[in-house]
């Protein structure tokens, strides 16, 4: 169950994508609510839940991710997470990036900064770690990256930027995405358009897949497959993972 509710909550964390030279540079306030539920055989159980919130603020977006796992579950690994962030408008750039983490009886704080030189992004990182009210990590990081570099937390919203009515099926894109330790490089893959039902709306989307790999091109965990509205609000609206056992489905609630 533990692997099952990290799982489910990097769906959330990582709905990331890229952003090109002519990225959509402005959206609305929003608040957005995704279901997360578990499925293995005949088991499709309601897990978790996730809003994101938007808020333009002069310059900068600002936005929060909250996460927590149902009832049932909190017995078996209890999560309430918090993600904080802003991003510039027009550029879509991410300037500050926030996870707090509380999962089981592990508690987690990243903080990264960026900061921009030319094709050059630097994220100082600050992470902090607590097991049992013990603290047993306290350390900085600086990661550096030359060109598309995202958090995962802006991602969300640099995902709905893409221009996929241009693509082909198989088509690639590739980034940098920081956590708050650690770079990894996102491939997205393309595979056309879908028809696809949530538990409330049917919707047409776009279909892509997110590949996550290290420097040295190892996968650092396993596929996700994301459906994307082909409309203007180009909304996700699922998420699918599979597990070891079974597979976590992130599900848009119309909220």
């Amino acid at each position: 169950m533990k692997h099952i509710l990290l799982s489910l909550l990097l769906f959330c964390f990582a709905l990331a994508a890229t952003v090109s030279a002519t990225a959509k540079s402005s959206f609305n306030n929003e608040s957005v609510s995704y279901k997360v539920k578990y499925k293995w055989g005949l088991i499709n159980k309601h897990a978790g839940d996730v809003t994101i919130k938007l808020h333009s603020d002069g310059n900068r977006y600002r936005s929060q991710l909250v996460a927590a796992s149902q009832p049932w579950a909190d017995k078996f690994f209890k999560v309430r997470d918090t993600l904080n962030g802003t991003f510039a408008h027009g550029t879509l750039r991410p300037e500050f990036y926030e996870k707090i983490a509380n999962e089981g009886s592990e508690r987690k704080h990243d903080i990264v900064r960026f900061s921009y030189n030319g094709n050059t992004v630097t994220g100082k990182c600050v992470r902090k770690v607590w097991k049992k009210g013990k603290q047993k990590v306290d350390e900085s990081r600086t990661l550096t990256a030359r060109g598309t570099t995202v958090d995962m937390l802006t991602s969300f919203y640099y995902m709905r930027t893409l221009p996929y009515e241009q693509w082909k099926s198989g088509h690639k894109e590739e980034l940098n995405i920081y956590s708050g330790k650690r770079k990894e490089l996102l491939t997205i893959t393309y595979h056309g358009i879908d028809d696809v039902e949530t538990e409330n709306h049917s919707f047409r989307c776009y279909h892509i897949t997110f590949t996550f790999t290290s420097d040295d091109r190892k996968k650092t965990s396993d596929d996700m497959d994301a459906w994307i509205t082909t409309d203007s609000r180009r909304l996700p609206v699922r998420l699918e993972g599979t597990l070891p056992v079974g597979k976590v489905h992130c599900l848009y609630t119309g909220k």
